[in-house]
């Protein structure tokens, strides 16, 4: 139970460490969904191509977008991409290297699946059995073309009656499945290559420059994490003094149910603080507005954004500005 406790806590880690235990459960539901599936070939001349290349690559493409779509920095990316300059700068190796690391996890699974398949072999067997040339295969020279084209087209069906007693069956099974082995094998090799060369050849290329990107690429993340967060105890507190401001006429009775509420004059210790004198709606869409267009710049020194409006006090509290 511990070693499982400490597993939970490193993927809780950080962003960076959650997205790795992702894509390993992406990469392992892929293995589990194609070993559980249950291939069917129609062995049919018209349909046999489109079978076995959907099988092959649609549920990589449907991995792909779910690796997308559980990949918070994905968003986070967006945002960072789209958001108006502002007061704050874009950095476009900061969106390149998030874009890097948002495609390099993404296509775990896919690669997976399709290194599978073809490992495996049913998929290509299915879709280009129709297409070997059957001069190569004894067994086939007795036979009108169409009954060629029909034959071939049933060789991934070991039950069918055509060719249950056919010899060349197997030797055309055999021959495309070591092609698809040899195809899954050099894609596994090609990616280890590259994934080898890419880990030996990076301190080759400027440290620095990709220090900084990773750096404020994990900023950007935590930035809008913490404004969340910051967003939802804001909302809380703002709910907290709306209610109480509507039960106020209702004080005495509220008091015979035991409720505490504050005297007038008092807030709740911090409440006051964190609000920083915002009473409408209005002054809170200004606020988020203005969050979204002039971002503040990562310089504590700076003035916030809002500071022209210090009267109204209309502005988060100092802490969202990391």
């Amino acid at each position: 139970m511990d070693r499982f406790r400490m597993i939970f806590q490193y993927f809780q880690s950080s962003s960076e460490s959650v997205m790795n235990g992702i894509c390993g459960l992406l990469a392992l539901a892929s293995v589990k969904m194609y070993t559980s599936f249950d291939f069917s070939c129609p062995c049919l001349p018209q349909y046999n191509v489109v079978y076995g290349l959907g099988i092959m690559f649609i549920p990589p493409i449907i991995l792909f977008l779910c690796g997308l779509i559980l990949n918070r920095q994905s968003l986070v990316m967006l945002e960072e991409w789209r958001r108006p300059a502002g007061r704050r700068k874009k950095d476009l190796a900061v969106i390149r290297y998030m874009c890097s690391s948002i495609m390099q996890r993404a296509m775990v699974a896919p690669v997976v699946w399709i290194v599978v398949t073809l490992l495996d072999g049913k998929c290509l067997i299915c879709a280009f059995s129709g297409s070997v040339d059957p001069e190569k295969f004894m067994g086939f020279g007795d036979v009108s073309t169409v009954q060629v084209q029909q034959l071939l087209a049933k060789v991934p069906c070991k039950d069918d009656e055509l060719t249950r007693n056919n010899t060349s069956r197997k030797a055309v099974s055999r021959y495309l499945r070591c092609w698809s082995q040899a195809l899954g094998w050099s894609i596994l090799l090609i990616l280890i290559i590259a994934a080898f060369l890419a880990r030996w050849l990076r301190p080759c290329f400027n440290q620095a420059t990709l220090l900084q990107a990773r750096h404020w690429s994990n900023y950007i993340d935590i930035e809008q994490k913490i404004f969340e967060e910051t967003c939802c105890e804001h909302s809380r507190l703002f709910a907290h003094k709306c209610i109480l401001h509507f039960f106020e006429s209702m004080r005495q009775e509220i008091k015979l149910h035991s409720f505490s509420l504050p005297r007038e004059g008092e807030e709740p210790e911090g409440e006051e603080d964190l609000l920083r004198g915002i009473t409408d709606q209005d002054q809170v869409n200004k606020l988020l507005k203005t969050w979204y267009y002039e971002k503040p710049p990562l310089d504590e020194r700076s003035p916030l954004p809002c500071a022209d409006n210090a009267s109204t006090h209309s502005k988060f509290p100092q802490h969202t500005n990391v």
